[in-house]
Parts: structure tokens; sequence; C-alpha cells
């Protein structure tokens, strides 16, 4: 069973969208997309620098657009029948609401405007941040998280924490790491995941209310718990809790190797989950599709992967 997973924020590098918009037909739904969210996508995908594209509120739909139209040419011409699920690590899970039908596309990119914007602004009401730690002692790091105000806000499995907090306790714990443990600051705009978010759920809940969400139709799981959701209204409600609480992807990959997942297909702008599932479930193939060109990779392990089923399901018990 293959799953396609979709990356959350600071995965966005400059001009991760030239190379989609190449297709007329993209070019027309990104500006479809732009001219409902009053931000000019494309432009922001092909010509902003770094920088300019960290700001929550340009990367968050940024990157939603991105990965619902390489899950258009991923699963286009049937192959939405090879695969056996979704997921999307924290922005991501918009995305994934995208490609499961849980949201309209369209309204999947306005939401997550809407949601870039509260969030954005909430960040500004005081300066925080985010690092990743890798390794450690786990209580020594708890130790050193506890002493600077710190709090775990993504569970990313395979020896990743990514926490949250003041950016003075940020800047306080990457300038001396817990023993054995690297610290590698984020290029977010606040501590997402944490507390500091509770103002954002105010104003996202509300638009989220509004919006209309149906039953998914592939498998889908939550980044609250790692569960698998089959009511589309409880999966939003939950991607709204989950901008002031903690991201489970160790769950969620835990999950995927309950339900015998066999290989990991990321969409764009991918890499980091791939990397992730390296550590966190080793030995499943997986495929990052950063450009078109890694395209033919990906549909040809979503091919032999339904042909290995295919074999096995017709072979003598």
């Amino acid at each position: 069973m293959i799953v396609v997973v979709a990356p959350g924020q600071g995965s966005q590098t400059p001009g991760f969208l030239a190379p989609w918009l190449e297709d007329s037909a993209v070019r027309d739904r990104v500006g479809a997309w732009s001219e409902a969210i009053g931000v000019d996508l494309a432009h922001h995908g092909t010509e902003s620098d770094a920088d300019t594209i960290k700001d929550t509120a340009l990367a968050q739909p940024l990157i939603v657009a991105a990965g619902l139209v390489t899950a258009d040419a991923l699963l286009a011409d049937g192959r939405r029948s090879l695969v056996g699920g979704v997921a999307g690590h924290s922005v991501g899970e918009f995305t994934a609401a995208g490609v499961a039908g849980v949201l309209e596309p369209t309204d999947a990119v306005s939401l997550v405007a809407a949601r870039g914007r509260a969030m954005a602004d909430a960040a500004a009401l005081e300066p925080t941040s985010m690092a990743a730690v890798l390794g450690g002692d786990p209580d020594a790091v708890a130790e050193a998280l506890a002493q600077h105000g710190l709090v775990p806000a993504n569970h990313n499995g395979g020896g990743q924490t990514v926490v949250a907090g003041p950016a003075d306790g940020i800047a306080a714990l990457a300038a001396e790491p817990p023993a054995k443990a690297r610290v590698i600051p984020l290029a977010v705009a606040g501590a997402f995941h944490t507390r500091f978010m509770a103002p954002a759920v105010d104003r996202v809940a509300p638009v989220a209310a509004a919006t209309t969400a149906q039953d998914p139709t592939l498998p889908i799981w939550t980044n609250a718990d790692g569960s698998r959701v089959d009511d589309g209204r409880r999966f939003v409600d939950l991607m709204v809790q989950q901008i002031a609480n903690p991201v489970h992807w160790d769950a969620v990959m835990e999950s995927f190797a309950a339900a015998g997942v066999t290989g990991i297909i990321e969409l764009a702008p991918a890499g980091a989950l791939v990397g992730l599932a390296k550590r966190g479930l080793r030995g499943t193939p997986s495929v990052a599709i950063k450009t078109p060109d890694d395209l033919p990779a990906a549909i040809e392990l979503l091919q032999r992967d339904s042909e290995t089923a295919g074999q096995e399901a017709d072979a003598p018990a």
C-alpha cells in the first residue's frame, strides 16, 4: 500500500513553483486560487526570495497549492485508485484534505490562507520561534526545554523533535544544546502548534465551520494522534485545533507501519517527510516529487506496488 504525504511549513524554497507553472493548465488553476485569496501565488512561487516566502501568510497557501497541483499530476489517468491513503504534516494536512476529498481544492487553499494570516498575526504578538532537536538523551532534552520555557511542537519520529517558544529561549538552546543533541533553528516566524497560536484558533474556527467538508474518499490520518479519520467535518475541526497543539507525525508513521505501508510518495515541495521516513520507517521505498521530472519515478512506484499486490492476491493459498 502506497501512501501520499504532504509536507509542512519550512519546506518551501525560492522558485519552487516555477517548473510546475510551465503547464498552462496549472498556471490557470494557480491563477484562480490567487484571485480567490488575494495573493499572487505564481509570483511568490517563482520570483520571491527566501525571506519573503518565510512569511507565514504566504508560505502556507504556496505549499498547499504546490501539493495540490503535484497530486493532480500524480493521480491522473486513474492512478488515484492505486493510492492506499494520504496524510499531511502540519499545514500539509490541508493538502491532504484536498487530495482525499474532504475539502474542495479552492476551499483548501482559501482556508489555509486564512490560517496563514491568523498565525502570522498571532506570531507578531511577541517574538517566538522554533528549532529542530536531533538526538540527545530525552531526559536531558526535556530538562533543557523546561529551563528555557520551550515545549515540543512537532514529534517527528526518527530521533527528531521540533521545539517552540520564546525566541530568546530558542537562541539559548541553540547556543548550549543538550549533551549529544544538535539544535537547528528553523526559518519560521513563530511558535506554531503551541499556546502562542491560541488567537489564531479563535479566528480560523468560524471560517472552517462555514467551509463545506465531505467525508474522505481516501483513507486519511490525523496529526492529532496518528489515527485514521473517516468523518470529514471532524478532520477539519482537528486541523483547526492543531494550530495550537503539537503535531504527532511519529504516531502517523506508526499507523503507516501498522497498516502495512509499502511505499511513500511525498508531494512538492518535497524532501522533509521522505527524510523522516528513512529513519522512522526504515527500508520503505520512497519518492520525493520536487519537480515534474520526479513524476515518472513516483508513478513507477505506484504501478509496481499495485502489480505486486495483485500478484500476491492471485497466489494460491
